[in-house]
């Protein structure tokens, strides 16, 4: 069982690495490993539609960690997106790194496999921003992992996080749920719906 935990902040040490770092160490608890991808402090281009992941299956900028990432995924169990808020939404990196790797990936890769996003703020901003990541695993018919409030923590400093301890609290669930779904879906072991034909209605013809 396996979980790949993604830190969109350009912080690699910051308060969105100290909320995966919370849900790391919970999923250990219930025996389900997990790695932290951060997607860095520099600049991450946005995907410009050359449609070369549809040929090669890979996305074809390789100086960032999307394609490693994608590469993980293939054999994870579950994925959480992490990103701080900027602007009332996920950061510039986050987004151009998420864009990417969901696209190239393939949306009938990341099927059925659990998704959950979390986001650090230190006032503001946290439900718009939780909106827009979940908006990923919604049309990559990932099945959403909720906990007992909607996933944020407030901050200025890794070390406020901690004292945010409802947010704490309410990771710790998501990572708990999180394994417990995981667990339950290889348990039952059954055969995954059958993939229905594509089909793309356009809205002007």
């Amino acid at each position: 069982m396996n979980v790949i935990l993604i830190n969109g902040s350009p912080r690699a040490k910051g308060c969105t690495y100290t909320g995966l770092c919370i849900i790391k160490e919970q999923l250990a608890k219930n025996g389900v490993d997990s790695k932290i991808h951060q997607v860095g402090a520099g600049p991450v281009i946005g995907c410009v539609a050359c449609m070369s992941c549809k040929k090669t299956g890979k996305c074809a900028f390789n100086d960032d960690l999307v394609n490693t990432v994608a590469e993980e995924l293939r054999c994870a169990d579950g994925l959480v997106l992490g990103s701080a808020v900027h602007f009332a939404s996920a950061s510039g990196a986050a987004t151009s790194f998420f864009d990417r790797l969901f696209y190239s990936i393939g949306f009938t890769t990341l099927k059925l496999k659990f998704g959950a996003a979390i986001v650090s703020c230190r006032r503001g901003g946290a439900a718009s921003t939780f909106d827009q990541l979940n908006k990923y695993f919604t049309i990559a018919q990932m099945p959403i992992v909720s906990s007992c409030y909607w996933n944020q923590i407030h901050g200025y400093t890794p070390e406020d996080v901690y004292k945010d301890e409802e947010g704490v609290r309410t990771l710790r669930i998501l990572a708990n749920n999180m394994a417990y779904l995981i667990k339950c879906k290889k348990a039952a072991n059954i055969a995954e719906p059958e993939e229905l034909p594509k089909v793309m209605t356009n809205f002007i013809r």
